[in-house]
């Protein structure tokens, strides 16, 4: 498939909100549900403002989404297939994982030898 340039821009877009640990953790934890930016820094351990930084990314990229509730802002995932592409990318390193501990077994026999 053959993407024009502003397309391309939001693909790179998408992945360079992925590409921050913080940003997946914070992803990770609203697998279960939606949280408020206070429950998202206690298990993130970090502050609310770099919580709120790191939202902002992912909102921009259209990942997560804001709702009121009274006086609650809850934040949510927008695209629920994030985590589908986030189970390739994890089974990918998986993979790489599983080619990495068999080289490292094989030279650790061979140095035995």
């Amino acid at each position: 498939m053959v993407l024009p340039d502003k397309a391309i821009d939001r693909v790179a877009l998408y992945f360079r909100a992925l590409s921050d640990p913080m940003r997946l953790r914070i992803l990770n934890s609203l697998r279960e549900s939606d949280r408020s930016v206070g429950e998202l820094a206690e298990i993130a351990e970090c502050s609310q403002a770099n919580v709120s930084k790191h939202l902002r990314v992912l909102s921009d990229a259209g990942i997560v989404s804001r709702t009121a509730r009274g006086t609650t802002i809850l934040i949510g995932i927008a695209d629920p297939t994030i985590f589908d592409l986030c189970a390739l990318v994890c089974d990918s390193v998986a993979r790489g994982l599983e080619k990495d501990f068999a080289l490292h077994k094989a030279l650790k026999n061979a140095k035995r030898t």
